[in-house]
């Protein structure tokens, strides 16, 4: 392990430390570490360098347009190397929010969040996308990296 020192204003060493206990790290190190995966990784998703990532898509619409279900029930079974899973809400009488499990190349998870973001009648949707090695997906040996045919 690589050692590293930095200087830090009183001030900033003291909002550093607040941060720290509010978000419950045992120390600084632990700290600074997440906070660089996370800049990094973030960094590699926006110039699209990031080959594999498991996500989640979560997006709001009405059960009552025209068509939407069987809509994205199609979407999600020729993306079915990509979906693990998915899960609904019902908001209320008219509206649902619904979570999609994805993983894989992250660019076929883009892809397809866009497609279901575009359908009509999805009116909010929002992707997090976390980037992985493949060697952490744990389950390479029934992956199916190829486009669906």
């Amino acid at each position: 392990m690589e050692r590293f020192t930095i200087s830090l204003s009183d001030e900033l060493a003291a909002d550093f430390d607040r941060w720290i206990e509010a978000r419950g790290y045992n120390n600084r190190s632990e700290a600074v570490r997440d906070l660089l995966r996370k800049e990094i990784e973030t960094r590699r998703l926006d110039q699209d360098q990031t080959l594999y990532s498991v996500a989640t898509f979560s997006f709001v619409y009405n059960h009552h347009e025209r068509n939407l279900a069987e809509r994205v029930t199609h979407l999600q079974h020729e993306a079915h190397d990509l979906v693990v899973s998915s899960m609904r809400v019902h908001l209320d009488h008219n509206d649902c929010l619904e979570t999609l499990f994805l993983r894989g190349l992250t660019q076929q998870i883009r892809t397809l969040t866009e497609k279901l973001a575009a359908e009509t009648g999805i009116r909010h949707s929002a992707l997090n996308l976390i980037p992985v090695k493949i060697a952490e997906l744990h389950y390479a040996h029934h992956a199916h990296f190829h486009p669906h045919s």
